[in-house]
Formats: structure tokens, sequence, C-alpha cells
């Protein structure tokens, strides 16, 4: 029995259960939307695909270039705030707003409790999710001595990032 060369052609980089939770997660959203009545569409479809990927928020305009790059039928500008506006007001999109004078766009945290919080570099720009446990526990201890039932929080430190910074 002889066995085959190995392959070596090149492998795309992408994780393939970050693209299974990335088709999931749009799954489940057009399932919601579908719910409350809306109808769907290939702009709308391709636009959850790609935050779905995501890992944090993107502005409209990131979120047009790639959706650009992806299609040889591009979405208009017009057509990904009218489709962002839609996905917030049916809450499956959250709206990130990190103090730059830009908003942002990522999934709204689910049922899984995707939850995480913002580093903006007021240097460069850059926007990098974080996730601590201690925080969330220090929130949680908070919300037991305020006169607010905490549903939700978001937490957006700015600094300059390490290659700003040096």
């Amino acid at each position: 029995m002889t066995t085959a060369p190995a392959d070596t052609s090149p492998r795309p980089t992408g994780d393939l259960s970050a693209e299974v939770s990335a088709n999931s997660w749009a799954t489940r959203a057009e399932a919601a939307l579908a719910a409350a009545g809306r109808r769907s569409g290939a702009a709308r479809h391709a636009l959850l695909l790609l935050l779905g990927e995501q890992s944090c928020a993107l502005t409209a305009t990131e979120i047009e270039q790639e959706l650009r790059a992806r299609s040889e039928r591009p979405v208009s500008r017009a057509s990904v705030y009218r489709i962002l506006d839609e996905l917030v007001g049916a809450g499956v999109v959250a709206r990130v707003e990190t103090g730059q004078g830009v908003v942002r766009y990522e999934r709204s945290r689910d049922a899984q409790g995707d939850h995480h919080h913002h580093l903006v570099c007021d240097t460069c720009g850059m926007v990098m999710p974080f996730a601590d446990e201690a925080l969330e526990r220090a929130i949680d201890e908070l919300s037991e001595r305020v006169p607010l039932a905490v549903s939700e929080h978001e937490i957006v430190l700015h600094g300059a990032c390490n290659s700003c910074a040096s």
C-alpha cells in the first residue's frame, strides 16, 4: 500500500470552529429577524455573516469596505446603514461608542455569553476586545450596593497601545 504524498497546498488561516460559530450566530440572528416578521435579503445575510466572524466591533465604513471586497455585487453605504439600524432595532447587533466620535457595531451578546469590553488606543485608533472575570465579579458586587438593577454594562478603556507607547 502506498501513501499519498503530504498535502502542502495552502490552507485557509481561519479557524473552522470560529467559522461554524459565525454561521451559527448568523443563522440565529436570521431566525430572530424572521420571527419578528422581517424579510431576509442577500445584503443583510452577508452583513450578518461578516459580523459573526468578528471578535470585536467594526465601523460602518469598515463593514462596507469588507463587504465590497467579498462580493461582485457591492452593498451601498446607505444599505449598510439601513441594515445596521434594522439590526440594532431588532436587538441582534449592538452599537458600541468608543468615545472617538465613531460608532462601531458588533453582534449582541447572546445566550453563549459572548461578552467583552474594549481597549482603545487614542493614538492609532486600534480597538481591541478584552474580558476580565475579576472585573465582571466586581461589577456584580457593585450592582448589589447601588440603587439600580444593573442589566448590562459596557467598559471602554482608553490609552496608548504597546506600539504607540514605545
